[in-house]
């Protein structure tokens, strides 16, 4: 199974990159973020002119999630936190396993009102992720977790030491989570890689210069990372006119 996962930075703005992307790659599920739209604003048409199923969480125009899915879905969760007014969880079951597409909050200013939302919003994923677990069913979490989780993830980790996604605080509960049995896919596939990016500002050249970090990830159960087959970053849709800011991350798991 060909799972990716890509925030769109504006899904109506980009559907036409989005087209392309699905018609080269097939992926059998696209997860995405930041769609920036209403729920019943997504381009469901276009999808399904693709074949396949939209399952969506929007909200208008900021944040938003969804799964796109060649098979139909059950099972499915919307939001993480309760009460959350912000659209940044949705989880389904497609086939035997439980797949979630997440957007965790950026948390900047650091510290402050919006560092102390991302913080609590992965204590719930953690949360959610343990009982996730004990399902014992694959499990994939994917999507861009404003994370960055290692120096060797981030162009200048020095210049970042302060940023909400790279505070101490933010790298201890992202391996607390890890330490609960899940693997971060690229990683473990690809444990020296450097440069290894997903997302490129669109300020001072960032791209151009190749000024990176690696915030879109893949987080496996047990049960998903013994089927892990690759995992790799696709970097040619940044480089398309009006591209995302990021780019997709693809993993590939054996039936």
């Amino acid at each position: 199974m060909k799972i990716a996962s890509w925030n769109i930075n504006g899904i109506r703005a980009r559907i036409g990159l989005l087209k392309d992307w699905i018609e080269t790659e097939a992926p059998d599920v696209l997860l995405l973020q930041e769609i920036k739209c209403e729920t019943d604003q997504f381009p469901l048409f276009e999808i399904k002119a693709l074949g396949y199923h939209a399952y969506v969480l929007g909200q208008k125009a900021y944040n938003g999630v969804a799964i796109i899915s060649r098979q139909e879905a059950t099972d499915m969760r919307q939001g993480l936190m309760k009460d959350d007014p912000q659209a940044r969880y949705i989880e389904a079951q497609i086939g035997d396993m439980l797949v979630a597409s997440l957007y965790l909050p950026n948390g900047n200013p650091a510290p402050g009102e919006k560092y102390d939302y991302k913080l609590a919003w992965m204590e719930q994923l953690k949360t959610r992720a343990e009982a996730l677990l004990k399902t014992e069913k694959p499990v994939v979490l994917g999507g861009d977790f404003n994370v960055i989780p290692a120096p060797e993830d981030v162009y200048d980790p020095q210049g970042w030491q302060n940023d909400a996604l790279y505070r101490p605080q933010t790298r201890q509960i992202w391996r607390s989570i890890l330490n609960l049995g899940f693997t971060d896919a690229y990683r473990a596939l690809h444990p020296h890689e450097e440069k290894s990016y997903t997302f490129w500002d669109y300020q001072a050249g960032a791209w151009q210069k190749d000024l990176g970090l690696r915030i879109d990830h893949f987080l496996l159960s047990p049960e998903a990372a013994s089927r892990l087959d690759s995992c790799t970053i696709d970097r040619a849709p940044r480089a398309q006119e009006k591209a995302s800011d990021h780019t997709p991350i693809v993993v590939a798991l054996t039936p």
